[in-house]
């Protein structure tokens, strides 16, 4: 018996185009190729949706188109992406044949075309006796998405991020058991599930392994399913075991830049006992992602550009701040203007400020300030010497002595008249314009890359500092 099992459809305004195509083609080629029953197992829509969208319109006439070839069995997926009761209006579309939305735990037999749901989570004897004789088509074991919130209510909040694996266990196994009955008697079994199995990978290439996924691959074999038909994980994947087999088809399209593979919907052929599934491709986009570590390599970037007409291109790099203003975007989007669809990405790396090593540790501004001159070599007597004036001083008498060794200094010649310039003065003068600078900018002092030029006398007095002694405004020199 074949099946066409689609999942991930991902219905939303945004991604319409893709979709639409997508399933639309895979809707076609299931007909075409002869598929008995079609199964969507999960995340139909890509979030909430309104009655009139479009997307949902698009998304309602594939659904009916293949109501009219064949039964269809649809799944509640996520309840971020599907929220419950979306699916109900679907169960009103069918055409020749039957829609069943499977939003509970449940097994569902199908009769002559018709769907007939257990009363609890599996088939009890009676109902066993009543449907075994007639001979189904085939009994699916649907495992909807489980509301981990009750899970949390009624197991606690701590064991439900680990529990639910547990949960979710002991229920295949029950199915298992009623399973074992159903296939010897000669009857299909397929399992139709939503959530992420231990060890899976997803589209981009990571490797799903924790405590906190639904479903081990042992737990899904226990199921006695001769398909495990599964959704939610984009990457088309299958695991085989004596002849049964579990799969995930991925999404029907290309969604997020980076994705790894084909996409499509997977055709399988169930009998009981055995199952096989084939991928069958769908025209997704292409998306081509070029990462750099540095600046873009505008010739490769050319390059590519050439073969990118009807693509989707992502252009990522990351740089130092500084040179953050080497790379010209509206060139690589001038390059890119024929594609499909372009995203531009950068990462800027700030620019790390490494501070003075055990200052912080000191208990006192003297010990800071001598361990500070120790690390960039500074003479600390003359530093320490003021700060102690500074201490001790009266700030008055302070400063009239500056401004009366101010007023003594001699004028300060122009560059250009080297001959002309003053006699050294002793020893003890040079320290005055030192001292003033403590007193009018007192961090600038400590930073000995910063220069401070003397104004000539008989002008407005005012110490001349450069930029970079200002960054005692923003720093702090005293930090570890």
């Amino acid at each position: 018996m074949r099946f066409a099992h689609f999942s991930d459809l991902h219905y939303a305004p945004d991604d319409l185009a893709e979709s639409d195509r997508c399933f639309s083609f895979a809707v076609g080629n299931a007909i075409d190729s002869g598929a008995q029953v079609g199964v969507i197992s999960g995340d139909s829509t890509d979030h909430r949706l309104d009655a009139h969208a479009p997307s949902l319109h698009a998304l309602a006439t594939q659904i009916h188109r293949l109501a009219n070839a064949m039964p269809v069995l649809m799944l509640q997926g996520t309840f971020s992406h599907e929220p419950p009761g979306t699916l109900d209006n679907f169960a009103l579309m069918g055409g020749v044949h039957q829609i069943h939305v499977a939003d509970r735990v449940s097994q569902v037999a199908l009769v002559d075309g018709r769907f007939w749901a257990s009363k609890g989570p599996v088939f009890s004897d009676d109902e066993l006796r009543q449907f075994i004789g007639v001979m189904p088509e085939v009994v699916f074991t649907c495992l909807p998405t489980v509301n981990k919130g009750q899970l949390a209510a009624s197991v606690g909040a701590l064991e439900a991020g680990t529990g639910l694996g547990d949960v979710l266990a002991a229920y295949l196994a029950a199915a298992g058991r009623v399973n074992r009955q159903i296939r010897a008697a000669g009857i299909r079994t397929v399992g139709v599930s939503h959530g992420t199995v231990n060890g899976c990978t997803t589209e981009h290439g990571v490797t799903m392994a924790g405590f906190d996924h639904e479903f081990s691959l042992t737990a899904l074999f226990e199921a006695e399913c001769d398909g495990f038909m599964l959704g939610h994980i984009h990457k088309e994947q299958q695991w085989e075991r004596d002849g049964r087999l579990v799969a995930y088809p991925g999404s029907i399209g290309r969604f997020h830049y980076g994705e790894e593979g084909e996409k499509g919907y997977l055709s399988w052929d169930v009998e009981p006992g055995s199952a096989s599934a084939t991928l069958v491709a769908t025209p997704s986009r292409q998306m081509i992602c070029m990462d750099f570590d540095g600046p873009p390599d505008m010739a490769k970037l050319q390059e590519l550009a050439a073969d990118a007409t009807d693509k989707f291109v992502r252009v990522r790099w990351q740089v130092d701040e500084e040179h953050r203003q080497v790379v010209d975007r509206e060139a690589i989007k001038a390059l890119f203007s024929g594609a499909a669809g372009l995203k531009v990405e950068s990462r800027v790396l700030p620019v790390v400020r490494s501070r003075a090593q055990g200052i912080s540790l000191e208990t006192t501004v003297e010990g800071k300030l001598a361990r500070w001159c120790e690390l960039v070599s500074v003479d600390a007597r003359p530093l320490q010497d003021r700060l102690q004036l500074l201490a001790s001083g009266d700030v008055e008498a302070i400063a009239a002595d500056v401004l009366a060794n101010l007023a003594s200094e001699p004028e300060l010649q122009p560059e250009s008249q080297p001959e002309s310039q003053p006699e050294s003065q002793p020893e003890s003068l040079p320290e005055v314009p030192a001292l003033a600078t403590v007193l009018t900018y007192p961090a600038a002092f400590l930073e000995t890359t910063d220069e401070v030029t003397a104004a000539p006398v008989g002008t407005d007095r005012k110490a001349t500092v450069t930029p970079a002694s200002l960054d005692w405004l923003n720093d702090d020199l005293f930090a570890a």
